[in-house]
């Protein structure tokens, strides 16, 4: 199982995240989910608000083209990316 797929235009990521680190980065692959460490808290969505606009800038969209699908109060999280309008260097991510 690959942590994206394609629905269309959109992408779906399954992340895991990692909050409260030293800086924000993607950090390779956690399982079968795809690593990524943010300097935010892990408190009142501070982590969730972060983890949009970082993804929203990767990807060159809006952060209201990047919406969180599911793991709201979980390390684990389900996004989707509308249009991503380019991809970062992430090693296996690939267009549709």
């Amino acid at each position: 199982m690959s942590f994206y797929r394609w629905d269309g235009e959109d992408l779906i990521l399954d992340c895991h995240l990692q909050p409260k680190a030293s800086k924000d980065e993607f950090a390779g692959l956690h399982g079968d989910r795809l690593k990524i460490r943010l300097t935010a808290p892990p408190v009142e969505g501070k982590a969730n608000a972060h983890l949009l606009a970082f993804l929203a800038k990767a990807f060159g969209v809006a952060k209201s083209q990047v919406s969180l699908e599911s793991g709201e109060l979980n390390r684990h999280k389900r996004l989707r990316i509308r249009a991503p309008r380019m991809l970062p260097a992430i090693p296996g991510l690939q267009c549709a």
